[in-house]
């Protein structure tokens, strides 16, 4: 009888935010572990169905870097990076393209479809959902809140910025009750395509739809203050000194620059959360105290 009344405990717990958040947008960064252990893509797809189910609309951007690792490992192509940037050339491009807006994104899709819900898979190219141009080594520098190395105009091949998102495509989606699944691919004005940093277009993604939130699913438990504790909560400009104190650094980065994109945009809150802990999601959305870093205007 106490576990039955344990479990109505956490429904109770969770009714407020449902109330709150019902109708509303929550755009999803997938990467990291979740991505690739089996009973962590499950406890995914079931939270991302449950959100549906009692009123969210949730919208789902990935990545897939070690997936295109072990592509382009099989076909014995050489990957390059600069700046933690992939070197994107055209053969690159074409592995990237076939591994993000093929199998991964139909994967996630299928997933999804296969716990009742009706997802449905896109890249920027879709319904020209993401304009991109050119990554320069000087606007990836600014992501990264640092100087850039060397040439600050030269690029990396076919690596791509967010210039636009058209957010008719995803409302048109969701009037429709369907959960959007983005590949983070983009295309300019003259048809070259883009690989496209995730966590950055997450947050343009998040920002172009005014969502109500953004959470970014990492490999560690959120952000660190300089003593090395966890941070439940932070402002915008707390986060904007601990990045110029160094604090926050390395691949943690682009994460909290994706934060920002999507406050800047009108995203009430963003949060950064450990996706290697089952149900990640829905113990930062549903309960009181969350388990990552919340992030406010």
């Amino acid at each position: 009888m106490n576990r039955l009344i344990k479990k109505v405990n956490v429904l109770v717990e969770a009714l407020p935010y449902i109330r709150t958040f019902a109708g509303k947008t929550v755009v999803i960064k997938y990467g990291g572990k979740a991505m690739t252990e089996d009973s962590l893509k499950e406890k995914f797809a079931l939270d991302v169905v449950l959100l549906k189910y009692v009123g969210l609309n949730p919208v789902i951007v990935h990545g897939g870097g070690p997936q295109i690792d072990q592509m382009l490992d099989r076909l014995g192509i050489e990957a390059k990076f600069r700046q933690g940037v992939r070197i994107t050339d055209r053969s690159t491009m074409e592995i990237v393209e076939m591994v993000l807006g093929g199998k991964i994104n139909k994967e996630i899709v299928a997933l999804l479809n296969q716990h009742g819900a009706k997802a449905i898979g896109l890249t920027g190219k879709d319904g020209n959902l993401i304009f991109a141009k050119a990554l320069t080594a000087k606007s990836w520098a600014a992501s990264l809140c640092t100087d850039p190395d060397g040439d600050p105009d030269e690029d990396f091949g076919l690596v791509g910025e967010v210039q636009s998102v058209n957010p008719n495509v995803l409302m048109r989606l969701q009037q429709e009750n369907f959960i959007p699944v983005i590949a983070p691919i983009g295309t300019d004005r003259e048809g070259n395509t883009y690989n496209i940093n995730a966590d950055l277009v997450a947050g343009a993604v998040a920002a172009a739809l005014k969502a109500e939130k953004l959470l970014v699913l990492t490999d560690v438990k959120g952000i660190r203050n300089d003593k090395g504790r966890h941070v439940s909560t932070l402002t915008r400009k707390d986060m904007q000194r601990m990045v110029k104190k160094g604090t926050i650094s390395a691949g943690m980065l682009p994460k909290v620059h994706s934060c920002l994109m999507a406050l800047d945009g009108g995203v009430r809150k963003a949060h950064i959360i450990d996706g290697r802990m089952p149900h990640a999601i829905l113990l930062e959305v549903f309960t009181d105290k969350g388990i990552g870093t919340e992030i406010l205007s």
